[in-house]
């Protein structure tokens, strides 16, 4: 069997590549902050790896970077990759119990990244619009969900799919615990 690297805390990565997409683009500290709507000094904490982003934080600085998600993870790539359940680098919403793990970023020329998703039923996860174009793919594994555009969600029962702009404001919504979906969103 092949040996893995120790895997870095997800607050280093997240650090390490904020830092650098920054850079980059030629932005300020001040810019990208003002373009994320967060403080100037929350954008300082996450860079230097202090501070621990909530997934709606890291969404709007990737919007104001103009990058995908999976950017600020960026796992090592090896010729056979394994995540068990419970594995892989986790990042937890600020209002609702929602987490996303990045389980596959697109390849270099592709803007398409999987995901594994658990959620528990109680506080919806409202998704502001992503990127211009972008599209999710929702296949749920387990449990039941209001899935979808925010004015017209769909219910979903396990082995269901979803397709649906994710460019305007969207949902995500647990009726049962143990709720476990994959997604992939298509940047475009």
């Amino acid at each position: 069997m092949g040996r893995q690297e120790p895997a870095q805390p997800p607050q280093v990565v997240i650090a390490a590549a904020l830092r650098r997409r920054r850079v980059d683009a030629g932005l300020s500290l001040s810019v990208v902050a003002q373009r994320a709507g967060i403080a100037k000094s929350t954008l300082s904490q996450l860079e230097s790896g202090t501070g621990n982003p909530s997934l709606e934080t890291l969404w709007a600085l990737c919007v104001a970077l103009d990058i995908p998600f999976s950017q600020l993870l960026e796992p090592q790539r090896a010729s056979v990759q394994v995540i068990r359940v419970g594995e892989g680098p986790v990042v937890v919403a600020e209002q609702s119990d929602y987490r996303v793990t990045l389980l596959a970023p697109g390849p270099p020329n592709a803007r398409r990244d999987l995901y594994r998703i658990a959620t528990e039923p109680g506080h919806p996860r409202r998704s502001d619009p992503h990127s211009e174009g972008t599209v999710e793919h929702v296949l749920l594994a387990t449990g039941h969900a209001l899935v979808g555009p925010l004015d017209d969600p769909v219910e979903l029962h396990a082995g269901d799919y979803i397709c649906y702009p994710a460019d305007i404001p969207h949902v995500f919504e647990a009726r049962e615990p143990g709720t476990t979906a994959a997604l992939v969103i298509e940047s475009r």
